[in-house]
């Protein structure tokens, strides 16, 4: 995924050391109860659309901000699902990079736009049966959202 400039700032300052960053995911099904998912262009893997809060960046705009960029889709959100973070929510990059993150799920809803991927940080975007995701190349977080219930009950 490319690096925003606020990022690549702190990255020159501090190298490879851990970073803690704010970031935000969205649970956004359709009429029929399938769910928005971006298939990562530099990994090939598929997850829920999502991404880091600018600086002085309310979340919830920074999750509808994120569906737009990554989709072409407007989307309504309706809740906070849930706050996640801890030990598992590590990633370190092939050069060396690493950060933990917290994530704010937020359930959402399209209300508007057309289904597009950005073609720079998304290769594909579809909404996907829930039945399909176990055959899904899955990245890191979404396998984690999954394998701890977050997106059970709605």
């Amino acid at each position: 995924m490319p690096m925003s400039p606020y990022i690549a700032h702190l990255r020159s300052l501090v190298g490879t050391v851990p970073l803690h960053l704010p970031t935000v995911a969205t649970y956004c099904r359709d009429g029929r109860g399938r769910v928005l998912l971006v298939r990562q262009r530099e990994s090939g893997r598929w997850s829920l659309p999502g991404g880091a809060i600018e600086p002085g960046e309310r979340p919830d705009e920074a999750a509808g901000r994120e569906v737009k960029e990554e989709t072409g889709l407007e989307v309504c959100l309706h809740r906070l699902r849930c706050a996640l973070g801890g030990p598992d929510y590590r990633t370190v990059y092939a050069n060396g990079d690493e950060l933990t993150y917290v994530a704010l799920v937020y359930d959402a809803s399209v209300v508007g736009g057309s289904l597009e991927p950005d073609g720079d940080e998304v290769a594909d975007a579809a909404f996907v049966e829930r039945s399909a995701f176990a055959r899904l190349d899955k990245e890191r977080f979404f396998a984690l959202v999954l394998r701890d219930g977050v997106l059970e009950g709605g």
